[in-house]
């Protein structure tokens, strides 16, 4: 046992140090799509336990010719059940999170499934499985006239859980297989992966739910209790979801869009099933519910055309000619970088003022995603300089006041 014992712990000590040094190798290597996701500590605690149980069966195999090694197939045993599961959840990784990284949650699940698992393992060395099934099968819960054992629920929630997580990595590698298809518009992508992740996840459940035994009739009394519901109290959730498939279906909008919604202007980032989220240019994300989008109005500034119309006024006095002028403006608006060379500017005279002959440059921009007070900002200053350059006046109101004779009336002095 001693040998077994040392040999143990060995293999656990000399598979973390492989893992620490191929690690400092991968992390060497230029970044890249496959090198990226091996470059994370989750892969390195794999490798750990890979090493360890090559290690471990290579030294039975070796110890094996001299003595019998139980403990060591024991372990062995328990080892490549932790090897498993840390596959597993490395696997899960960029389904589960955003960024792909091991986040709390993720590491809280592997600590619980592992602590399940193992505790299985520990209960079939020991004999005492067979014992448990046992007792779970003889303790019964009465529903209504239906009998439902301790081991027959533990049987369904193992197989949920097990059908649903792979019913969502299914669902997140076919999203991903559909982002990367350049052909298909993006509203339709979104619109077909939530179509088969709630495919996949209904199917699921059907499916572990009746490999127990579990007769389906049954959710049909859950059904009617789900439409009245709906008609009573859920009918916004219901209409913001019918909302988001036809917006996806009908491509009135799409990521990356400018609208405009309410009192809510801003980029549209995602669009969900219940809600989309819009992203202000002060940065701030605003939860818009996809009935609204449906029902009320949208001004959409870039639904088949990117160009945005932006105009700014100025004031020049009336001695001014302005035929040339106009002209000028124009070809230093077109040189301003944010504006459109596509659509050449236009400047006109739209208005006699009080004060002065009154202009309005026109112009176009591609990126509405960025803001047009920026662009604003930038044509204005041109047109500055330029009226500097060219000694224009630039107007200002002015008013003649004459004062009225101190002097009494005649009619005040008839008074």
């Amino acid at each position: 046992m001693l040998w077994e014992f040392g040999t143990i712990f060995f293999s656990m000590v000399l598979g973390k140090l492989f893992a620490h040094l191929i690690q400092r190798l991968i992390i060497a290597i230029p970044d890249g799509k496959i090198w990226a996701r091996l470059k994370r500590n989750s892969f390195a605690r794999f490798l750990s336990t890979l090493f360890a149980l090559i290690l471990a069966f290579t030294s039975k195999v070796l110890l094996s010719q001299w003595q019998q090694t139980p403990l060591l197939h024991a372990a062995i045993m328990l080892i490549l059940v932790m090897c498993m599961i840390r596959l597993l959840f490395f696997a899960l990784q960029p389904v589960v999170t955003k960024t792909g990284s091991v986040g709390h949650f993720l590491q809280i699940m592997e600590r619980i499934f592992s602590v399940l698992v193992l505790s299985w393992f520990a209960l079939y060395i020991t004999g005492l499985w067979p014992e448990l099934v046992h007792f779970l099968r003889e303790q019964v819960i009465v529903i209504g006239v239906s009998k439902i054992s301790l081991m027959t629920i533990a049987q369904a929630t193992s197989s949920v859980v097990v059908l649903l997580v792979a019913a969502i990595w299914g669902s997140a590698i076919f999203e991903r297989y559909l982002m990367r298809m350049p052909n298909v518009h993006s509203s339709m992508r979104v619109a077909l992966s939530r179509i088969m992740r709630a495919v996949l996840v209904l199917v699921a459940v059907l499916i572990s739910l009746s490999a127990v035994g579990i007769n389906l009739t049954v959710l049909s009394v859950f059904g009617g209790a789900l439409g009245v519901g709906l008609g009573f109290g859920l009918q916004k959730i219901a209409s913001n979801y019918v909302s988001g498939f036809i917006i996806l279906f009908d491509r009135s909008l799409e990521i990356g869009d400018m609208i405009e919604v309410d009192q809510y202007y801003g980029e549209v980032t995602q669009i969900n099933t219940r809600f989309s989220v819009l992203k202000g240019l002060d940065g701030v994300e605003s939860v818009i519910p996809n009935e609204m989008l449906v029902s009320g109005a949208v001004k959409n500034h870039s639904l088949s055309d990117q160009h945005v119309w932006v105009h700014t006024d100025v004031s020049v006095g009336y001695q001014t000619d302005v035929e040339p002028l106009l002209g000028l403006l124009e070809d230093v608006v077109s040189q301003v970088p944010r504006v459109s060379r596509i659509y050449r500017p236009i400047a006109y005279l739209y208005n006699f003022g009080a004060d002065g002959l009154e202009l309005r440059i026109g112009f176009y921009h591609s990126d509405p995603e960025n803001g047009s007070w920026a662009v604003r900002s930038d044509v204005n200053r041109a047109i500055w300089r330029t009226l500097k350059e060219q000694n224009v006046e630039i107007p200002y109101p002015q008013r003649v006041i004459r004062m009225m004779n101190d002097r009494p009336s005649e009619m005040d002095q008839a008074l």
